[in-house]
């Protein structure tokens, strides 16, 4: 737009910085349309869909899932679309936004499938509300690549952990166990005598406090068989480190509670500036253990993925890995079969010496 006097156009650019400092900027020709416009708007309907929505399984949203959609709903999708009638979001408004939006992948392909979620629930109701779709928007690539580690990284990862911790770690590799189930375990959930942990509950950070919960599916809630070879270090465990009773915690924090994953995380080694003199502080926790086996790069989180790609390598099938990872999709326990690539060369040999012997 033009101005025909300066002091009016600086009037002007003066009020859309304030509204960009306050995260309330949009484009005018939205603020135009939504000031003439009838309908619901996304911040009037987005807290009733998050009350009735159902999962997959017909379950409400679990506290962690909700907390994650009202964080999504604060801080990407009501700046720029909260006032705005739901029928007036469209696919320019949409690419607009996006092309916006932080440097946040991840959170941000969270931000557009929930936003399509809710917008096609609301056409149910209202037929005008044509929920715009951008091929690939609820998809992030991620930074971070994921490389399993190797037996004899895993083994120094052990050795340099406290020894009441060593089993988690190696409960979360072996048995591809979340962090937060492996966290809520007690005595009664193992059983010696059929070698089984069995999966019922998780412990989840919501809203400041810790949780525990169920299983975020139907499929999180299973047995798992622990690999002979670790057996009589889950005994050991039990006898030294595991709170007294069927419901004493198998890894209990300072405070008697669960374990926290900052606790087992521990922190990475540092130099810090301290009244003048540089002091260096060394890695604790499965920091101070990862830096030893020389892999900086590996995530607490990363072990599961590791306890994956072993069990695809013994030859399992999806269905197989599904079970015994609590994947309730085909495509999460996918991501466990690329360890076919690194053992093209076993199965060659193997292939090879199957003809040999039939020739023979």
């Amino acid at each position: 737009m033009t101005f025909e006097r300066r002091q009016d156009a600086e009037a002007w650019l003066a009020a859309e910085s304030r509204l960009i400092e306050r995260d309330e900027w949009r484009p005018p020709k939205i603020r135009a349309a939504s000031k003439h416009a009838s309908g619901e708007t996304l911040r009037s309907f987005a807290p009733l869909w998050l009350d009735t929505h159902r999962r997959n399984d017909g379950e409400p949203l679990k506290d962690r899932t909700r907390e994650h959609y009202e964080w999504l709903l604060d801080s990407r999708l009501y700046p720029t679309f909260g006032d705005l009638p739901m029928h007036l979001i469209t696919e320019d408004e949409l690419t607009a936004w996006r092309e916006g939006l932080p440097k946040t992948p991840t959170a941000n392909a969270h931000a557009y499938a929930l936003l399509r979620g809710i917008l096609k629930t609301a056409a149910k109701k209202d037929r005008r509300i044509d929920p715009p779709a951008i091929e690939g928007a609820a998809k992030a690539k991620t930074k971070h690549e994921t490389e399993p580690a190797t037996l004899d990284e895993l083994a120094i990862i052990v050795d340099n952990m406290a020894p009441k911790y060593r089993l988690a770690i190696l409960l979360m590799t072996w048995c591809a166990l979340r962090f937060g189930e492996v966290a809520e375990l007690r005595r009664q959930d193992v059983s010696l005598g059929t070698g089984k942990v069995r999966v019922r509950r998780g412990v989840v950070r919501v809203y400041g406090e810790r949780r525990v919960t169920t299983p975020k599916s139907g499929a999180g809630a299973r047995d798992v068989t622990i690999p002979p070879h670790l057996v009589p270090l889950v005994k050991a465990h039990l006898d030294e480190h595991a709170q007294p009773g069927p419901s004493g915690l198998l890894f209990p924090g300072a405070n008697g509670a669960q374990v926290s994953q900052s606790t087992l995380n521990g922190k990475p080694g540092r130099r810090r500036i301290i009244k003048g003199r540089i002091v260096n502080e060394s890695a604790t926790g499965f920091c101070k253990a990862r830096e030893a086996a020389g892999r900086p790069d590996l995530r607490l989180h990363d072990l599961r993925h590791t306890g994956g790609t072993l069990a695809a390598q013994t030859g399992a099938t999806l269905a197989e890995l599904m079970q015994r990872l609590g994947h309730s999709t085909p495509s999460a326990a996918m991501r466990y079969q690329h360890a076919a690539k690194d053992r093209d060369k076993v199965i060659a040999e193997a292939l090879s010496e199957m003809a040999a012997s039939q020739n023979g």
